[in-house]
C-alpha cells in the first residue's frame, strides 16, 4: 500500500512529522509498519535506507533536528557514530535508517511480517 502516513488510521501526530522529515532528505524505500496489536515495543516502525553512511547520518539528524523543534526529544539514539544502522526511539514511534546491505541482513520488514505496510513517496 502507498500512501501519506497522514492516511494511516489514527496514526500519531509525530508519525507524519517524523516521515516528512526522512523523505526531506531524500530516504529510499521508506516503510511504515503498523505494530499496534503486534508489538508492545512500539506502535510503528518507520525504516528507510540511505545511500552512504553521510546520507543515513544527514536524515536521522533531520529527524532528530525536525522532532526537537516540534516538541519531541527522542527517548533514545543508537548507531550515529558509524551510521550503518541509526535507530531513533520516540517511544510510540521508531525510526530505522539503514545503509541497504544492513536493511536486507536485518529483514525488520520480514520480521514483522505480520504488521500492515505502508510504502511512504
Amino acid at each position: 500500500m502507498t500512501t501519506a502516513p497522514g492516511e494511516i488510521a489514527n496514526a500519531p501526530p509525530e508519525l507524519e512529522l517524523l516521515t516528512a522529515a526522512l523523505l526531506e532528505r531524500n530516504a529510499r524505500d521508506a516503510v511504515v509498519l503498523d505494530l499496534r496489536g503486534i508489538s508492545d515495543a512500539a506502535d510503528f516502525f518507520v525504516i528507510a535506507s540511505g545511500d552512504s553512511d553521510t546520507h543515513v547520518r544527514a536524515i536521522a539528524e533531520n529527524v532528530v533536528q525536525h522532532m526537537k523543534a516540534a516538541g519531541y526529544a527522542a527517548a533514545g539514539l543508537e548507531g550515529t557514530r558509524l551510521a550503518r544502522w541509526i535507530l531513533i526511539d520516540y517511544i510510540d514511534v521508531v525510526a530505522h535508517v539503514f545503509l541497504p546491505p544492513v536493511r536486507e541482513f536485518y529483514k525488520l520488514e520480514t520480521l514483522w511480517g505480520d504488521a500492515p505496510s505502508t510504502t511512504l513517496e
